[in-house]
């Protein structure tokens, strides 16, 4: 190809402008202690349920050897806790500790500030070309020339609601559920109801939705509301089909459970029913207890109706006090 030494020389040019962009050559990021592994180490951790060592070296393409020294410093610190896997006893599996996801919330803070002070610099449209590219990038970079056999882990973003997308929640609901779980028109003005109230009582520090987005397209949401001072409450989860396998109703919870600990409640809480399997599936898999059941007719049919909690333990310091 009579070009092909110019394309690689535009992406080399390309690498070094984005690893300056984002600071990677810095000794510490986001003005931390840590470095860029130490950090993509501890975003996994909080952001998946208790895995092994092997899983996250696999995923992150870390050394073993480099990644047991990134989690005996985290032991030192007090960040990551370890426990028995109970499909393997001779697996262990590691997680953050209350204090390791205090310091992670921190770090995401100020990635969260410096991501969109550069982005506020841009126009909407420009925002929107820029993630679009992003996506391109990730996709045909992804299987091409990494060898991925599947599609990126996460190829999609979360974003909070924009103009229109509230009503989007209702009508796919409303439109999704008829077609899958034959649902009366009854489930629709429910959504509706439970989406003006959130508009209507929305406490920013205390209450969150976010929007899933596949190459420029609403493909998920989920809602966090405040059922009472100490009692989150998940609602609205729902992927759409076209998106479905990509891990986005896993990322959708554990978001939702993440937020609700962050904010100082003392549990999340959902109402679900019992054919609603898939859903179940990851509300269980996320710690969620099955906690109250009761035969109903909902939206036009016969069905048992769930509560599911998932109760938090108390801070370190509230505990040794």
């Amino acid at each position: 190809m009579p070009d092909l030494s110019d394309r690689v020389a535009r992406v080399r040019t390309f690498n070094r402008f984005y690893t300056r962009l984002l600071g990677v050559l810095d000794e510490r990021m986001l003005h931390s202690d840590f470095s860029l592994s130490e950090v993509r180490v501890l975003y996994e951790l909080g952001h998946r349920p208790p895995t092994s060592a092997a899983e996250i070296a696999k995923d992150l393409g870390l050394d073993a050897g480099y990644l047991s020294r990134i989690l005996r410093r985290f032991d030192g610190l007090g960040y990551v806790e370890r426990a028995i896997s109970p499909s393997d006893a001779r697996q262990s599996l590691v997680s953050l500790t209350s204090a390791g996801r205090s310091s992670l919330d921190i770090l995401e803070q100020r990635s969260q500030e410096e991501i969109a002070a550069r982005l506020c610099s841009l126009a909407n449209s420009a925002q929107q070309r820029l993630v679009e590219a992003m996506g391109a990038i990730e996709t045909l970079l992804g299987e091409t020339l990494l060898g991925w056999t599947a599609a990126p882990r996460e190829p999609y973003l979360l974003r909070p609601p924009r103009a229109g997308d509230l009503g989007w929640i209702v009508e796919r609901h409303g439109a999704l559920y008829a077609a899958e779980y034959v649902f009366d028109e009854t489930f629709e003005a429910l959504v509706a109801e439970i989406v003006a109230q959130f508009v209507r009582e929305f406490d920013p520090k205390r209450e969150r939705c976010w929007i899933a987005e596949r190459q420029g397209e609403r493909v998920g949401c989920a809602m966090v509301v405040q059922a009472s001072p100490t009692t989150a409450k998940l609602r609205l989860l729902l992927v759409d089909p076209t998106a479905r396998g990509l891990g986005i109703g896993q990322r959708l919870v554990t978001e939702c459970v993440a937020f609700a600990r962050e904010r100082g409640y003392a549990k999340i809480t959902l109402w679900t029913h019992d054919i609603l399997l898939a859903a179940r599936r990851l509300y269980a898999a996320a710690g969620f207890r099955c906690v109250m059941q009761e035969p109903q007719k909902n939206f036009g049919r016969e069905m048992v109706t769930e509560t599911w909690d998932l109760e938090f333990d108390p801070p370190a310091s509230a505990a040794r006090r």
